[in-house]
């Protein structure tokens, strides 16, 4: 399994995704159609992009009680996406009922993937609002190990967390990565991020990247760049 860069499309309409891809006459890059662009344009709007010749992960998030999950994962399978997510809290259960209504009568299904902690959810907020009081890397390696029992291919995870999954998961099992920015570049309000380059040393199998490429003076070469660093 080859490493990717995976672009964040997270624009609020039609025209302006299509001016940002545009700008791509040579590569096809792998997208990310999140909550923002997908209730916006809806199914539609992944059926174009698709018809353009991309990898889509379709970023939603389900979680929901098994039977409404199997049911949306159903839905969703034909779409023809190759990569959707749902939250791993939402129990092995669960987990095993997407699996189920994602897969397709010929055997075939998208890659699936659990978001185990978000970026933005610290220790402290983790201990504090959701009376979690395990330390944040053990919850995740439990939330991946769930997620490995249910069938699942891997995980959405910190790149700082990439690592411990491998490690008791195993080599095979999918890490996808966001918080990814350049050595040279703005951080934000982010704290828990590495660079393309440090996301490859410690084992990520794709990184999620949005704001360094999609808000660059020249959003084509921040991508090739990426991919440099990430892939080689």
């Amino acid at each position: 399994m080859g490493k990717d860069v995976i672009i964040a499309c997270d624009f609020n309409g039609k025209k302006e995704v299509f001016d940002f891809l545009d700008k791509f006459t040579e590569e096809k890059p792998y997208l990310k159609i999140g909550m923002e662009l997908f209730y916006a344009e809806g199914p539609e709007i992944v059926r174009e992009i698709k018809k353009r010749g991309h990898k889509i992960f379709l970023d939603l998030k389900l979680h929901d009680i098994p039977n409404t999950v199997m049911k949306a994962m159903k839905v969703l399978s034909n779409l023809d996406v190759d990569m959707c997510n749902l939250h791993a809290a939402g129990t092995i259960a669960m987990m095993e009922a997407a699996i189920k209504g994602l897969t397709r009568e010929d055997g075939t299904r998208p890659m699936l993937i659990a978001v185990t902690q978000l970026t933005s959810t610290s220790q402290e907020r983790m201990q504090e609002e959701l009376l979690i009081n395990e330390k944040i890397e053990d919850v995740v390696v439990k939330y991946a190990e769930n997620a490995k029992v249910a069938g699942l291919d891997g995980i959405v995870c910190s790149p700082l967390e990439a690592a411990f999954v491998k490690e008791n998961c195993g080599k095979e099992f999918i890490t996808v990565t966001p918080g990814v920015r350049f050595a040279d570049g703005e951080v934000g309000d982010q704290v828990r991020i590495t660079t393309p380059e440090k996301a490859k040393e410690i084992g990520s199998d794709y990184i999620v990247v949005g704001r360094p490429i999609t808000q660059a003076e020249d959003p084509v070469a921040a991508y090739r760049r990426c991919v440099a660093e990430f892939v080689g």
